[in-house]
C-alpha cells in the first residue's frame, strides 16, 4: 500500500519536495504557507488524517528520515530533511 499525497502546483518546480504534516499543527501550517507564498511546487500528507496501515506505512517513513516523529518534516530531492518550521533554513535550500 503506498501512501497516497496530494500535490499542489507551483511556478518553482526545481527541487522534489515532500511535506509530512499534521492538520492540527500551526507550525505545519506556516511551513505550507511558506511553500504557497514561494509558488513551491510539493506534496503533502497530514499523517494524522491517514488511519491504520496507511498511517503506519507512513510513520515507518517519517521514521526513516526525522527519528524524532516531529513535524513539520519536509524531504527536498529525497535526501535533505528540514524537521519543523525553520524559514530560513526554508530559504537557503529551496529559493
Amino acid at each position: 500500500m503506498a501512501v497516497n499525497f496530494t500535490r499542489v502546483d507551483g511556478e518553482r518546480k526545481d527541487h522534489s519536495v515532500t511535506f509530512y504534516g499534521l492538520s492540527t499543527c500551526g507550525w505545519c501550517r506556516k511551513a505550507r504557507n511558506f511553500l504557497d507564498e514561494n509558488a513551491i511546487e510539493y506534496e503533502y500528507v497530514y499523517v494524522d488524517l491517514l488511519e491504520g496501515d496507511e498511517q503506519r506505512e507512513c510513520m515507518d517513513e517519517v521514521v526513516k528520515v526525522n527519528p524524532r516523529k516531529s513535524f513539520p518534516t519536509l524531504v527536498i530531492d529525497g535526501e535533505n530533511v528540514i524537521v519543523g518550521f525553520n524559514e530560513d533554513k526554508y530559504k537557503e535550500v529551496l529559493l
